[in-house]
């Protein structure tokens, strides 16, 4: 049963602000916690709730799912209904709903079917138009390596599957069969179905950027000392948050966060840091250049103290870059998350909220599709929903 929460959103247009549609929350079905093929193993089997590796893309109304804890990675529709799956079967039990090589009947059509392959820790997903899946994996122990230049642990590749869920080839650095990646942040598909491996090392950042073919094409470095600074300003330090990457064009958009160093007046010793500024900083991949920038407004959350308002100012996240350079941003508040959406070449801005119940907190993994439809997986303590607002619908009123 699909249940409607209302997605208040205010315009801000220049110093006026005019309503726009109400977006509805849509609850498209239910997981339970477990390892069968309908289900996703959020804890491990001892309960335990560290470190969780799962998550979610969409494209065309499917819906793709890396379980790290159970290893495996599941394509399903908007009914829930799991259409194919990639399994370790070291750690999963063998499929009852869907067909395996051994059991699919000669010469009949099989709609629903499984693959297994030997996935270490599954994490970052994406699909590109062709419905092609890449997956960041975990190579096993014996096979990390460091790299002393970089001072970055490498063990990490990028798993290429096709739309049937058939094994492709492993990227790394190079790309086909390459060496190991360092920390994957993100991966993106692009123009042209082209891919991007977002990499951050103790030095910097990296973006590996290959062709639909996984022929490496470009690589961009990062290093703390080429961050655009703030002209004319002193004491200001920045800090590099995060990095997306265009689905439209071969452009990135880094996120970097300004700080103002705060002094104590009697001594001129620091004594602290605020935040002074947020930029998306347009960078062009062929050759890193920064084309320009956009400036990100503060969340802003204010209170009373001994009769006064204190404000106080705050960075958004970066949920990501939707085709025609529409920016997401959220921020986590009570009982939900504050969204934000820029449009730089018109400079209007909206806000809203996404209201989110208590018990759907523990964990939360968001998707941006390429055409702005938000999508969503909400852990509770029994069960998980999948959940999406058709963000899509009021951005062309922009």
């Amino acid at each position: 049963m699909m249940l409607a929460v209302l997605l208040s959103i205010l315009a801000l247009v220049g110093c006026s602000r005019e309503s726009v549609p109400s977006v509805t929350r849509e609850e498209l079905f239910t997981f339970q916690i477990g390892r069968l093929e309908d289900q996703i193993a959020v804890y491990n089997l001892e309960g335990d709730q560290g470190v969780r590796k799962t998550n979610l893309t969409m494209r065309d109304g499917l819906f793709y799912i890396s379980d790290g804890t159970g290893g495996k990675i599941v394509r399903y529709n908007s009914y829930g209904n799991p259409l194919f799956m990639i399994y370790n079967e070291e750690t999963n039990p063998r499929p009852m709903t869907l067909q395996t090589l051994d059991t699919m009947p000669e010469g009949e059509v099989i709609t629903r079917w499984a693959f297994t392959y030997p996935l270490q820790n599954p994490g970052k997903i994406i699909v590109d138009s062709r419905k092609h899946i890449y997956v960041e994996d975990r190579l096993p122990d014996e096979r990390h390596s460091f790299d002393p230049e970089s001072k970055a642990l490498l063990n990490n590749v990028v798993l290429h599957f096709d739309a049937d869920g058939d094994f492709v080839e492993y990227l790394g650095r190079e790309g086909i069969g390459g060496s190991p990646f360092p920390k994957i942040e993100g991966i993106y598909t692009s123009i042209k179905d082209e891919l991007a491996v977002v990499c951050r090392l103790p030095i910097g950042w990296n973006v590996y950027w290959f062709d639909a073919d996984g022929m490496a094409l470009y690589l961009v470095e990062i290093r703390q000392d080429t961050i655009p600074m703030l002209p004319n300003r002193d004491r200001i330090f920045a800090s590099l948050d995060t990095i997306a990457v265009a689905s439209d064009a071969r452009r990135l958009y880094i996120k970097v966060d300004y700080y103002q160093g705060t002094y104590d007046a009697s001594t001129n010793t620091r004594s602290g840091n605020e935040p002074d500024s947020s930029l998306l900083w347009v960078m062009r991949v062929e050759d890193g250049t920064y084309q320009k920038n956009i400036e990100i407004p503060f969340f802003e959350s204010s209170f009373m103290e001994n009769n006064l308002k204190i404000t106080s100012k705050m960075f958004y996240s970066l949920l990501g870059v939707i085709k025609g350079e529409r920016i997401f941003l959220q921020f986590p508040v009570e009982n939900g998350y504050s969204i934000l959406i820029l449009s730089p070449e018109t400079r209007e801005q909206q806000q809203g909220f996404i209201p989110i119940q208590n018990d759907e907190l523990q964990f939360n993994a968001f998707s941006l599709s390429p055409e702005g439809i938000l999508s969503a997986l909400l852990v509770g303590n029994w069960n998980i929903k999948l959940v999406w607002w058709r963000t899509d619908k009021f951005i062309p009123s922009f």
